[in-house]
C-alpha cells in the first residue's frame, strides 16, 4: 500500500509536470495500444514492455490520462506507400511469417503478430501528427519496426513504420527535411532502403553491424562492431550526431530509441550501462533542442529483449517528464506486484469468498451448517477463495489476458480441494479442459520458519502445449511442453494470496537447478549458506545459457575445486518474504553477511 509520503510525491510531481508545460517545458504526449501485447512462443521480448512503462510512470505521478492516446490500426492504403503489393498479399498466405519471425505460428497467432504491428504502424503515425500538432515530443510505446523493406520483411519486422509516417507526410504535400536517428544496437537498413530516393531524408544509424550496403540519398551508416563499451559508444554518438544536424538542419525527428545497446539485453553482444544509455537519449534530445530549436521529436521504442528492456526507456521518459530528473525504475518483479497490489485493493472479500453478507444474526451459511451438524466440505483454495472469485482475481489482474495473447481464447480454471498434499488449482487453454496450461498445488507451512505461517508452493507446472522445443529453447528436466514465461505473474498473484490470507510469505523447494535459476528472478534461498552457494555457482557459470548450465550440471562438469568433485544439485528451500517482519529476516545484515561469507568458500570450476 503507497505510504503517505509516496501519494504526496506523485500528486506533487503530476502538479509539477502541468507547471512545466505551463512554463514552455517540451510537451510529451504517448500513444500505446494493448493490441501490442502478443505472446510468442520462444520470443525473448517482454510483450509488456509499453505497460510497464506506463504503470511505471503512473505510478510515479508523471502520467497525466490526456497525454496518453490510443493506437488504431494502420489502414492498408498507408501500408501500399511503403511496401509493394506482392508483399502485403503475400503476408496472408500460409507460412508467410515463419521466415520473418524464425518462429511457426498457429494461424490465429499470425493474424494477431500482424494486427499488432499494423497498430504499431498506427501508434507511430498517431505520434507523428501530435508531435508536429504540438511542435512536442510525441512517443510510440512500440514500433521501430525498422528491418521491413519495401518488398520483405526480416528480423520480426513485417511493416516499417517510421517509414509510412514519412510517407504520410508526403502524401499530404509535406516536405520537411526529416532525420531519422536509429540508435538501435542493429542496423535501420529496411528504414534506409525505402527512403533511399528521398532527399528530404536524412537516415543516421550507428549499430553492432552494417547488415546491408544499400546507400541513400543522404545516411550516416556506422558498425562499431562487438563488445562495445560506454566510452566508444557515446563517443561515437556524441561526434557523429551533431555535424547532421548543423549540415541537414531538420524540421523533424524520428528516434528509434533501442534499449538492446544494454549490457543486459537478452540477444546483445554491447556492454553499455544503464547510466550511458541515459546519457545516450539525453544526447539526441539536447541535439533535437540546441540553439532554441523546438523541433517536432517523435520518439519508438525500437529494439529490447528480456523482461529489464523498458526499465531503459521508463527512466529516460521519467527524465522528460520530470523536468530532466530522471526516477529509477523499479524491478520489473516489484512493479508487477505494485500493480497487482493495486488491484487487488478493489476487490471486496465476499468477491473473492463467494459467501453471501452476513445477515442480521451474524451468520453466514458455513455457520448455520455447522450448527445443525453438517458436514463442512472445502469449497474454498486455501479455505478462502471461491472458484467464481480466483477467476475474479486473476482476470481482473491481467493474467487471463496474457494467456489469451498466446492465443488461447478461452482459459479455464478448475480447482481440486481433496487431496492431502494440499490445494490445487489447474488453468486450460480451452473449455475442454484438453489444453493444460498451469496446475498449482498449495499448502499452509507453518514448520518451515519457526513462528510464521508461510504459503508453501508444493508443485507448479507452466507450460505451453503449443509450442515446440527449439535449439535455442532446448527441453530441460521435468519438461514435457517449452514453459509459458509466467513465472512472475504467478508469484506476484500468490504473493496477494498471502497479504490476503496474512501469510508470512512463499516458500517453494525447487527440484532442479533450472527451476531455481528462473525462481531467483524473486525468491531467494532461506539458508544465507545455500545463497552463497548459489552466488558461487553463478559465476561458474555467468557464461553458460540455463539450458547449457544445466547440461553441464547433470554431466558432471561442475566441479568444486577444493574437493575435486562433481557438484550435485540438491534441492533447499527459496523464499519470498511478504509481511514486515519476514522481510527484516532475509534482508538483513546478519543475512547478507553470511551469504557473502559462504560464497567466499566455496570454488567451483568448469570442466
Amino acid at each position: 500500500m503507497p505510504s503517505p509520503r509516496h501519494s504526496l510525491l506523485t500528486a506533487l510531481r503530476r502538479v509539477r509536470g502541468r507547471l512545466a508545460r505551463l512554463a514552455g517545458s517540451p510537451h510529451v504526449q504517448l500513444v500505446y495500444s494493448r493490441r501490442y501485447q502478443i505472446e510468442l512462443p520462444g520470443a525473448i521480448y517482454d510483450p509488456q514492455r509499453g505497460e510497464r512503462i506506463l504503470a511505471f510512470l503512473d505510478s510515479a505521478g508523471l502520467l497525466d490520462p490526456a497525454d496518453v492516446h490510443a493506437a488504431e490500426l494502420a489502414p492498408f492504403r498507408h501500408l501500399r506507400r511503403v511496401h509493394t503489393d506482392d508483399y502485403l498479399d503475400s503476408l496472408s498466405r500460409p507460412g508467410a511469417l515463419t521466415r520473418i519471425l524464425g518462429l511457426e505460428l498457429p494461424e490465429d497467432l499470425v493474424e494477431r503478430v500482424l494486427e499488432a504491428q499494423r497498430t504499431m504502424v498506427g501508434g507511430t503515425l498517431a505520434a507523428t501528427r501530435l508531435a508536429l500538432d504540438s511542435h512536442g515530443i510525441a512517443v510510440n510505446l512500440g514500433g521501430g519496426l525498422h528491418h521491413a523493406f519495401a518488398d520483405r520483411g526480416e528480423r520480426f519486422c513485417a511493416y516499417n513504420d517510421v517509414a509510412a509516417a514519412i510517407a504520410e507526410l508526403r502524401s499530404r504535400g509535406l516536405g520537411s527535411r526529416v532525420l531519422v536517428v536509429d540508435l538501435d544496437l542493429h542496423d535501420g537498413d529496411g528504414t534506409r532502403s525505402i527512403l533511399a530516393g528521398d532527399s528530404n531524408v536524412y537516415t543516421f544509424s550507428i549499430h553492432n553491424r552494417t547488415s546491408t550496403d544499400v546507400g541513400a540519398a543522404a545516411a550516416t551508416v556506422i558498425e562499431l562492431g562487438d563488445g562495445v563499451g560506454d566510452e566508444a559508444y557515446l563517443a561515437a554518438v556524441r561526434a557523429h550526431l551533431p555535424p547532421v544536424f548543423a549540415r541537414f538542419r531538420p524540421e523533424l525527428v524520428f528516434y528509434l530509441a533501442g534499449s538492446d545497446p544494454a549490457a543486459d539485453d537478452q540477444i546483445g553482444d554491447w556492454r553499455v550501462t544503464a547510466e550511458a544509455m541515459l546519457a545516450r537519449d539525453r544526447f539526441v534530445l539536447s541535439c533535437v533542442r540546441a540553439e532554441g530549436r523546438r523541433l517536432p521529436l517523435v520518439i519508438v521504442l525500437a529494439g529490447g529483449y528480456g523482461f529489464n528492456a523498458w526499465r531503459y526507456s521508463a527512466r529516460f521518459l521519467s527524465s522528460l517528464l520530470n523536468r530532466g530528473r530522471a526516477i529509477e525504475p523499479p524491478s520489473t518483479e516489484e512493479l508487477l506486484l505494485a500493480r497487482y497490489r493495486t488491484m487487488a485493493r478493489e476487490l471486496q472479500e465476499h468477491e473473492l469468498t463467494g459467501e453471501t453478507p452476513r445477515d442480521d444474526w451474524g451468520l453466514s451459511e458455513d455457520d448455520v451448517a455447522s450448527a445443525l451438524g453438517g458436514i463442512r466440505r472445502p469449497r474454498r483454495f486455501l479455505g478462502f477463495y471461491s472458484l467464481h472469485g480466483l477467476e475474479l482475481a486473476v482476470e481482473r489482474a491481467g493474467f487471463l489476458d496474457r494467456l489469451r495473447n498466446f492465443g488461447f481464447d478461452h482459459p479455464t480454471l478448475e480447482m481440486d480441494l481433496d487431496n492431502p498434499a494440499g490445494d490445487t488449482v489447474r488453468v486450460y487453454g480451452d473449455p475442454g479442459r484438453r489444453e493444460l496450461l498451469l496446475e498449482l498445488r498449495t499448502s499452509i507451512d507453518r514448520r518451515t520458519v519457526s513462528g510464521m505461517a508461510l504459503l508453501r508452493i508444493e508443485w507448479l507446472l507452466l507450460q505451453n502445449p503449443r509450442a515446440s522445443f527449439t535449439t535455442e529453447r532446448p527441453r530441460l528436466p521435468g519438461q514435457k511442453h517449452p514453459g509459458l514465461g509466467v513465472l512472475r505473474e504467478v508469484i506476484a498473484l500468490l504473493v496477494l494470496a498471502c497479504d490476503r490470507l496474512q501469510l508470512d510469505g512463499l516458500v517453494v523447494v525447487p527440484s532442479h537447478y533450472h527451476v531455481a535459476i528462473k525462481s531467483r528472478k524473486a525468491l531467494r534461498f532461506l539458508n544465507p549458506a545455500d545463497e552463497g552457494l548459489y552466488r558461487a555457482l553463478q559465476q561458474t557459470l555467468r557464461d553458460l545459457s540455463l539450458a547449457a548450465a544445466t547440461e553441464a550440471l547433470a554431466a558432471g562438469r561442475v566441479v568444486d575445486a577444493r574437493t575435486e568433485k562433481p557438484f550435485a544439485w540438491s534441492p533447499v528451500p527459496m523464499v519470498f518474504p511478504a509481511s514486515e517482519r519476514f522481510r527484516e529476516l532475509m534482508e538483513s545484515e546478519a543475512y547478507e553477511r553470511e551469504a557473502a561469507e559462504a560464497a567466499g568458500r566455496h570454488d567451483f570450476t568448469l570442466r
